[in-house]
């Protein structure tokens, strides 16, 4: 299965961004293999729509679970709109440490947003 995990660096070791839309990266990993692909969110400096970019972006790459630490209204609804479940609180931990607990003991899915729109927003 694929997994999209937001991350602040390409590796394994990097660690979660808490944020969805507007994360420096995604890595995007097969569960089976553990063999995957950061790609740079072109849409982390987007002055809008960047959690409906970023949603569309994932869903496009086929990940069926997103890893994050907040998503926001937008991006939820973009997310849940293509069939991909959305798991939250993965924060202060690397994506491999991400990955292994979910895989360990899969968690399950929010049911809404867990960030106001533009939570995201650098300051």
């Amino acid at each position: 299965m694929k997994l999209c995990i937001t991350s602040t660096g390409r590796s394994l070791d990097s660690d979660v961004d808490p944020r969805f839309g507007r994360c420096a990266y995604f890595i995007i990993l097969d569960s089976d293999s553990m063999e995957f692909e950061a790609f740079e969110n072109g849409s982390s400096g987007a002055s809008g729509g960047a959690g409906v970019q970023s949603g569309k972006f994932v869903a496009d790459k086929g990940a069926k679970i997103v890893l994050t630490g907040n998503v926001g209204p937008k991006a939820f609804s973009t997310l849940s709109s293509a069939g991909i479940e959305i798991i939250t609180g993965m924060t202060g931990i690397t994506v491999r440490k991400a990955v292994e607990g979910y895989l360990s003991k899969p968690h399950k899915p929010v049911a809404g947003p867990t960030a106001k729109e533009h939570s995201g927003l650098r300051g």
